[in-house]
């Protein structure tokens, strides 16, 4: 059983968990769904713990997020595309910048087994040394190979590299869904550091993302981060309430799904 921080109680839950939305897509992909982030905030703040932006977004919407943790995105991301290669993430911020914004902890990417996994990890570790001396926890999103790369996404391959960000020195690692509740099990009880589980892309199916949600936190998730099943629903409130219940509420995917 992994211990929360003590960095990072005071936006978790009594439970030890969280919900965590990202909305720091901007600098990856289009964002249908965030043209109004700090409407978007609002609507969502009375079901979500942490909201994880970008530089730009954490200084724009201060006043919005001021009910909410602030959780900074310390690097750019991006998919690899028709003449555009895959080289990972490039850090871009760090501590000084995160606690300028009134962030209380930074997320960053990590992908174990990408080409370019040694400047990754090095640029993993010193912004996790530098932002520990501030006092601000990280949490670390660590994906085997590269983003979106689903079919690399296996029990083994989810499983260290969640190790490796814990050994670097996360204090929270999210991660993806190897499909199964077992082996998501497995993986958390072979991590020290609590494990949160991400959304991915929109999935059009309610259902099967509480299902989802439900089976990872029975299995030991320490919580959630879901942004574009969240914002690019038809109704993003009700669905990151449905997400809340199954979290905090110990609410089953079905009567998750019966609110309205």
């Amino acid at each position: 059983m992994s211990e929360t921080p003590l960095s990072l109680r005071p936006f978790m839950r009594p439970n030890g968990r969280m919900v965590v939305v990202p909305i720091d897509h901007g600098t990856a992909i289009p964002v249908p769904g965030l043209e109004s982030p700090g409407a978007l905030i609002t609507s969502l703040s009375p079901w979500a713990d942490v909201f994880v932006v970008n530089y730009g977004v954490a200084r724009a919407c201060r006043s919005a997020l001021q009910e909410r943790a602030i959780c900074l995105r310390t690097d750019v991301y991006k998919p690899a595309g028709p003449g555009q290669p895959d080289h990972g993430a490039w850090m871009t911020y760090g501590a000084a910048d995160a606690m300028r914004t009134g962030a209380r902890c930074v997320m960053h990417m990590l992908y174990p087994h990408h080409p370019d996994e040694a400047r990754q990890f090095r640029e993993s570790a010193r912004l996790i040394s530098e932002c520990h001396v501030a006092g601000l926890p990280v949490i670390t999103e660590s994906l085997p190979f590269g983003l979106g790369r689903t079919a690399d996404y296996t029990p083994e391959n989810i499983a260290f590299a969640v190790r490796a960000a814990a050994e670097l020195g996360a204090d929270v690692v999210k991660t993806a869904w190897p499909g199964d509740k077992d082996a998501f099990r497995r993986i958390v009880e072979a991590c020290f550091v609590p494990v949160i589980v991400l959304g991915g892309a929109a999935a059009n199916d309610d259902a099967s993302l509480l299902q989802m949600v439900a089976d990872a936190v029975e299995a030991g998730a320490a919580g959630i981060a879901i942004g574009r099943n969240v914002w690019q629903h038809p109704n993003p409130p009700l669905m990151l309430r449905r997400l809340h219940a199954i979290v905090h509420e110990n609410a089953s995917a079905a009567d998750a799904l019966t609110l309205s």
